[in-house]
């Protein structure tokens, strides 16, 4: 009788120490199918971490709507911008190894570039404080002038600085195709081979894929927005059609954008970020994270809670909850909360979703537990 009473009794303690966690559980898939509902996001994934170790993992809706395809773990997402934090954390493994400076110019490292861009350092470029002119054509898309890599390039070094280097935040993909050209020559090796020595198989995962939005890639997401382009005065255009897009990303600019992966997959890329497995010594996860300050000491960011940005790395600054937030293309992120003990990655296939606006509200369910 006595073993019997003892059984029940932990039976119960499991019992009542499960239903915070299966509470939460619940609130967060209310509040995420409200959110899918409100922005009608076709698929997504979600995948939530706390001391380091997935405790929930969801994947709703729609991979492909028009054959209604179903999201699952496999699913394959453009995650676009979210390819900087990659970028940066080659940068400072290459710290780690004595061969890059932060501070130093990044002429050291790259010759034969404009006079007026050789002063601008390594964090500079990092922290999109660079001053440098775009390579992008923001208004019309892809690269300026449209003839292809190697008229783009020789194309921007003609064009002005947009500001003296440190005086304000222009998050432009000239800064990362430098950065990646760094990594590759002192990494001595091509870009994505370092990223897969140093990075992808260390973590145990797949390699991240890089390419443009129409290659045709197993498992792979269809990217979705509710936007189209004014053919006359080339804005975008909130429509209630959903329209399936299609993006080219240059393999130059991969440091900047163009990766495709899964949420599961950057949840182990994660693990093994915040184990230490890429980075030797502890402080160099700290500057990984460091926001980049402007000349004045004040910091540039996108706004909103997102006040600054480190290393590839938007930043959120504040007393409570601080947190690291990368985004890719407005459909994509995962947040870092490193006080909480809590990691949070979302991706959907609708540009214009705002993840990291959802995860912020998915992550205070956990702080007010």
């Amino acid at each position: 009788m006595i073993k019997f009473t003892a059984a029940l009794f932990a039976l119960f303690l499991t019992t009542l120490n499960s239903l915070p966690a299966q509470n939460i559980t619940e609130d967060i898939l209310q509040l995420l199918e409200e959110e899918m509902t409100r922005e009608k996001i076709p698929g997504l994934q979600l995948v939530v971490m706390k001391s380091n170790e997935v405790i929930l993992s969801q994947y709703l809706g729609y991979a492909d709507v028009a054959f209604s395809v179903p999201v699952n773990e496999q699913t394959i997402f453009s995650i676009n911008s979210l390819a900087k934090v990659f970028a940066g954390t080659a940068i400072v493994q290459l710290v780690e190894e004595g061969k890059v400076d932060l501070s130093h110019p990044v002429s050291i490292y790259l010759d034969e570039l404009p006079a007026a861009w050789q002063g601008v350092t390594v964090r500079q470029l990092l922290g999109h404080t660079s001053g440098l002119p775009d390579i992008e054509d923001s208004a019309n898309g892809g690269l300026i002038g449209g003839k292809g890599d190697d008229f783009a390039w020789k194309e921007v070094q003609q064009l002005p600085m947009r500001s003296k280097p440190g005086e304000r935040f222009n998050y432009i993909a000239t800064n990362y195709l430098l950065v990646q050209r760094i990594v590759e020559q002192q990494g001595e090796m091509p870009y994505q081979k370092f990223l897969l020595q140093k990075q992808f198989e260390v973590a145990d995962m797949e390699a991240v894929h890089y390419g443009n939005s129409d290659e045709v890639l197993k498992n792979k997401s269809a990217t979705y927005s509710y936007y189209r382009k004014d053919k006359l005065t080339n804005n975008y255009i909130e429509d209630e059609q959903l329209l399936e897009i299609s993006e080219e990303f240059s393999p130059m600019l991969w440091a900047d954008a163009g990766a495709f992966s899964t949420a599961p997959n950057m949840i182990k890329w994660i693990q093994a970020l915040q184990a230490g497995k890429f980075f030797k010594r502890k402080e160099s996860l700290a500057m990984l994270w460091e926001a980049v300050p402007l000349n004045n000491g004040a910091y540039g960011g996108f706004g909103g809670f997102l006040t600054a940005y480190a290393l590839g790395w938007p930043v959120i600054q504040r007393a409570e909850h601080p947190g690291v937030a990368p985004i890719g293309g407005g459909r994509a992120s995962f947040i870092i909360y490193p006080e909480d003990e809590l990691t949070i990655v979302l991706f959907t296939n609708l540009t214009g979703s705002s993840p990291q606006k959802i995860i912020e509200k998915l992550a205070s369910l956990y702080w007010s537990k």
